[in-house]
């Protein structure tokens, strides 16, 4: 996999030294051995999106999620690496997270965390499988911030049917399986998907249900939540933000969470020792409105890898 550093550019302060770095001059290209760190991952797809009758456009997000990271602050963090894109072929999706799934493994397995920038939610199924072949044995619990279940019955893979795929699997190899999703809209999911939520033991909170005045009884869910897991998958579905926030996504959220309170919570599954993979998914590039939705994402790209503890 050919990894391209060129879009690692952007200001430098030279004259005030080391602690005046930004991102593009701390992030380096996957080495051999190099120490346990952050690896950045694109995952370049959309034909999940496509197939959900989605925008599509999201195939565009990794590298538009590196530029505006790129002339982020950098406050130390553990090493930050690009491993370069996993790119749909085609249309041929299975082979596309069947080729995410042996990237995340290879990294996690080198002692990195992967940090995966989508692409459409359909990421999702190959991030997990990997992550499921890097720790084997392992109670993996799935954090998601999506205003989608995403748990669709569908006759091909899509954006909106991963962690029905997962649960499946889950099923066939004796596993339990653990999902929580958090900001749940009850406008973009009908009842058939609550009740196939219900069916398969999976924990929710509405949209409605996770303001800032809510936190503490939120964080309390989540607490009570990855006690019950030994790792946790974190993915963020950005059309869970509000649409004024969030504009460049496949279905831009009419209510959505405020991107504080994802922040606050994903910082706190950062922190809290038992991460073991994150992504990012769903930004399409060609809807974003003066680069609004790529600064919310990239921020909280930033503030993951500012609060990661393992």
């Amino acid at each position: 996999m050919s990894i391209n550093m060129s879009v690692w550019t952007g200001r430098i302060d030279a004259g005030e030294g080391e602690a005046a770095r930004r991102w593009h001059q701390v992030v380096q290209a996957l080495p051999e051995g190099g120490a346990p760190g952050i690896a950045i991952i694109g995952f370049a797809c959309d034909e999940g999106v496509r197939r959900n009758q989605g925008r599509v456009g999201a195939a565009g997000g990794p590298n538009a999620l590196r530029k505006a990271l790129a002339n982020l602050a950098y406050h130390p963090t553990q090493p930050l690496y690009d491993a370069g894109d996993v790119v749909c072929d085609a249309g041929n999706l299975d082979a596309a997270q069947r080729k995410l799934a042996l990237k995340v493994q290879q990294v996690s397995a080198a002692g990195h965390l992967p940090l995966v920038l989508g692409g459409g939610h359909e990421t999702a199924y190959g991030h997990w499988l990997g992550l499921a072949d890097a720790h084997p044995g392992k109670r993996i619990g799935i954090v998601n911030f999506d205003a989608h279940f995403d748990l669709r019955d569908a006759d091909e893979a899509t954006s909106g049917t991963p962690f029905a795929q997962i649960a499946a699997d889950c099923a066939q190899h004796g596993q339990h399986f653990r999902y929580l999703c958090l900001g749940v809209a009850e406008t973009a999911n009908t009842q058939a998907l609550f009740d196939t939520a219900r069916q398969l033991g999976a924990e929710w909170r509405l949209d409605t249900d996770m303001n800032g005045w809510q936190l503490a009884d939120i964080r309390g869910q989540l607490a009570d939540f990855l006690d019950s897991v030994d790792v946790v998958y974190l993915t963020i579905d950005l059309d869970v933000l509000p649409a004024a926030q969030m504009p460049a996504v496949s279905a831009p959220a009419g209510y959505g969470v405020d991107i504080a309170v994802v922040e606050s919570l994903a910082a706190r599954i950062a922190k809290s020792g038992k991460l073991v993979g994150a992504d990012l998914v769903e930004f399409n590039p060609e809807y974003d409105i003066d680069s609004h939705g790529a600064k919310a994402a990239a921020r909280l790209a930033w503030s993951l890898a500012r609060n990661l503890r393992r």
